[in-house]
């Protein structure tokens, strides 16, 4: 695995310090235990204090699976537990680590929790002794375990060659590799042979049985992981809470660490972190009405949480960050999170953070998504991405510091981005039309579960609304809001995008040069170097505002408190009002103060 986690863990830390409402003390304990607490968002094992129901099962690590499960005669193993279990019974954890891979089997209701006030953890690794010193370099024979590397979601099939398709990027070649050493809690770097080894690395030799590793592990904590995943839960109805799951060793086959597979799930205050390649997966096709809350999910190998068929989902006080640690291409699925095939998303209150890759990513025919009150900050890719899919409204969101545009809305129809403030992305705000639509029943991306054709699933653009965004602080990027049709088929009016009331804030008239990109169909799109010239042309934005040169939104986000006194922005509309929790007819610019 990654050796520059910890580098750059603490760079980011600094980074979200300078402006966050953290705790310094909750952002230092990132790096030395992955405890991390944060505004009622997130949590942390050894915070929750779920109470002991009489007659639960106690697992601890001094128990003894032959022991009744009694608080004085705990039981040794959470899958003993859960064996003994009847449905509906709680198990609860004391303090410690369990080293296993545990399901929670069909028609067996159960909760499973912490104890209150103990950190309690599904740990994936263990401790590796026994190195002997070869050269510059230390190994362990006798290694016998054995990691699947598929690169795709298909287990033993390679990886895709169509250009921007491939999972693995071919300057990080061990991506898939689910190996993972730590020395003293620091990753190590998985590299493809011995020649390679260097310190801060390992090789692993699987015809000889070996682990080489690059720096000295004498008098150290070495360990590696060895099972493949901590969690499946395969009962309707079940709850997972209050303990944390790490250094699992799942491929991108398997989905993740942690997997929901059946409907009615909650999983809450939950830390998931340093995992191979997913940390959380939801979804089976019959995974409706899970509810995840209150998670902190992080430093896993390719994406923090993925959710595909997942109907009914709601994301609440989520904290996903520094997740694709080993650097897989960014398409088709890496960085924060990635809902597909979904209907009736709801994400609020949550946090997407310094993930390689897009922070938020819907795709893939999902439909009815709201996403509301939430921040998504220096991703390398977009903040948020809604792609092929349908009826998404977008609101009260802080957008800042992203590598890719602050919204990328692709092939969506129905959309509104009301009350978002944008600060310091590539464009701001970018709705583009490319030339895929579900043209037969098998199209790739298309729900299968909902007929062909479908009306409500049309991936096109329009229509859309554009209100009371504040966009500022663009460092990159040629426009502020760009609409555009790769197709050449549609101009912004026959799309049906409406533009007002947003407030664009840049440094000069140069930067960027464009307030406007407007999409004239089979023509170049029309470029608009103020507001005044856009709306003369359109009729758009008649509540619209420029300003240059004066700063309203400092780097992270936070709004100048005389920017809604100065201006008036379009009033709340009933729906938008019921999402953002303000009244009808409110009129403010970008998001609500935290």
């Amino acid at each position: 695995m990654d050796a520059s986690r910890q580098r750059r863990l603490g760079t980011n830390v600094a980074r979200l310090w300078r402006g966050s409402r953290v705790p310094l003390l909750a952002l230092t304990a990132i790096l030395v235990g992955g405890n991390f607490t944060c505004s009622g968002r997130g949590s942390t094992p050894g915070l929750t204090q779920y109470a002991v129901p009489a007659g639960a099962l106690v697992v601890a690590p001094t128990g003894s699976d032959a022991a009744t499960g009694s608080t004085a005669a705990p039981l040794k193993t959470l899958g003993a537990a859960v064996a003994k279990a009847a449905s509906g019974a709680t198990i609860v954890l004391r303090a410690g680590s369990y080293h296993e891979s545990v399901e929670i089997p069909a028609n067996k209701r159960l909760t499973i929790q912490g104890w209150p006030k103990e950190k309690a953890w599904l740990d994936g690794s263990s401790p590796v002794t026994g190195w002997v010193a070869s050269g510059k370099r230390w190994v362990k024979g006798g290694w016998t375990v054995e990691l699947d590397a598929s690169p795709t979601y298909s287990r033993g099939a390679a990886d895709y060659t169509a250009t921007n398709w491939g999972f693995v990027n071919p300057s990080y070649p061990m991506a898939s590799h689910p190996d993972q050493i730590w020395i003293d809690g620091t990753a190590q770097r998985q590299v493809a042979s011995l020649s390679l080894v260097a310190p801060g690395t390992f090789f692993h030799d699987p015809a000889a049985n070996q682990l080489w590793l690059g720096s000295d592990p004498t008098g150290k904590n070495v360990r590696a992981s060895d099972l493949v995943r901590a969690l499946m839960v395969r009962s309707a109805g079940s709850v997972v809470r209050g303990f944390g799951v790490r250094r699992y060793a799942p491929s991108v086959p398997d989905m993740g660490a942690v997997t929901i597979e059946e409907p009615d799930v909650t999983v809450e205050h939950m830390a998931i972190i340093d995992n191979a390649t997913t940390g959380l997966h939801v979804g089976s096709g019959t995974t409706q009405n899970v509810v995840l809350r209150n998670l902190y999910v992080a430093r896993n190998g390719m994406l923090g949480i993925s959710a595909t068929n997942a109907d009914n989902l709601t994301v609440d006080r989520v904290i996903s960050e520094h997740n694709n640690t080993e650097h897989f291409n960014q398409s088709p699925v890496s960085g924060g999170m990635k809902i597909a095939r979904s209907r009736g998303i709801l994400v609020r209150n949550s946090e997407f953070v310094a993930n390689d890759g897009t922070g938020l990513w819907l795709d893939e025919s999902s439909y009815a998504i709201t996403i509301v009150g939430s921040e998504m900050r220096s991703n390398s890719g977009h903040g948020t991405s809604i792609e092929i899919s349908a009826k998404a409204v977008f609101a009260n969101n802080i957008v800042t510091s992203n590598g890719g545009f602050g919204i990328k809305i692709n092939d969506t129809s129905n959309v509104s981005v009301w009350n978002n403030t944008f600060a310091g992305n590539d464009r701001s705000i970018n709705l583009v039309q490319d030339a895929r639509l579900p043209t037969s029943a098998n199209s790739v991306g298309r729900d299968k579960r909902q007929p062909f054709p479908d009306p409500t699933m049309t991936w096109l653009n329009g229509p859309a609304m554009f209100a009371n965004n504040i966009v500022a602080n663009q460092p990159t990027g040629n426009c502020m809001i760009c609409v555009e049709d790769y197709s050449g088929k549609r101009t912004a009016a026959q799309i049906g995008v409406t533009a007002n009331g947003n407030i664009y804030n840049r440094p000069n008239t140069l930067k960027p040069a464009y307030v406007v990109v407007w999409s004239r169909g089979a023509s170049d799109p029309a470029a608009y170097p103020t507001v005044t010239a856009f709306s003369t042309a359109t009729g758009q934005e008649v509540l619209g505002q420029l300003i240059n040169g004066t700063g309203v939104v400092d780097p992270l986000g936070v709004v100048a408190s005389s920017m809604s006194a100065a201006y008036q922005g379009l009033p709340l509309p009933p729906d938008v009002a019921t999402i953002v929790g303000k009244p009808t007819g409110t009129r403010f610019h970008g998001a609500w103060p935290r």
